[in-house]
């Protein structure tokens, strides 16, 4: 009687298989007691090595924010990055968030000033705005007197304040039509 093919390829998919259970029941059978499984009641022992930990350096550029010549704001940092289009960040910073945050995503310089008064009433410089709120106008400013204080929770403000040496170098990189990442 003629064996196919198919029926060759059968019978050594069923011996594989069975060598594999095989081999995997005899290793089961050889593990220590308790290796890989946590155990209730036991506690590592005093002065036993803990896993390094990793910190993450605050100041490193977010890794999903996007690519090429960008500013990214980082909301729960605080911070900015002025990205080259080199992926070389070229200046980083914390700075004083508003009261108003953008929603996370993609945004470009859309208006600039020079110098005007902020919503909160201090007198700014170097304003770069990139987008709205519900009506609140929200962008980087400098105070001129350098001041960097927390803003009013009860009013609506949208100028996320930078130091004025800050502001400076925002103004020189962030132009109109710059694209802004927003990232939590």
């Amino acid at each position: 009687m003629a064996v196919s093919s198919s029926g060759i390829v059968a019978g050594l998919t069923a011996a594989a298989l069975a060598t594999v259970g095989y081999l995997a029941h005899r290793a089961a059978e050889t593990v220590p007691a308790g290796l890989g499984r946590a155990q209730a009641g036991v506690s590592p022992a005093v002065g036993a090595p803990r896993a390094p930990q990793v910190k993450r350096d605050p100041a490193a550029l977010p890794v999903d924010s996007g690519k090429g010549a960008r500013v990214v704001y980082s909301l729960r940092g605080d911070r900015v990055w002025l990205v080259g289009g080199d992926e070389t960040v070229t200046r980083t910073f914390e700075v004083d968030p508003s009261v108003v945050d953008p929603a996370p995503g993609s945004y470009t310089v859309t208006s600039r000033s020079n110098a005007v008064t902020g919503s909160d009433g201090v007198p700014v410089e170097h304003v770069v705005r990139f987008t709205s709120v519900d009506g609140v106008v929200i962008g980087f400013s400098a105070a001129v007197d350098g001041s960097t204080a927390a803003p009013d929770p009860k009013v609506r403000t949208g100028g996320i304040r930078e130091s004025r040496a800050d502001g400076d170098a925002m103004w020189t990189f962030a132009t109109i039509g710059r694209k802004v990442v927003v990232v939590r």
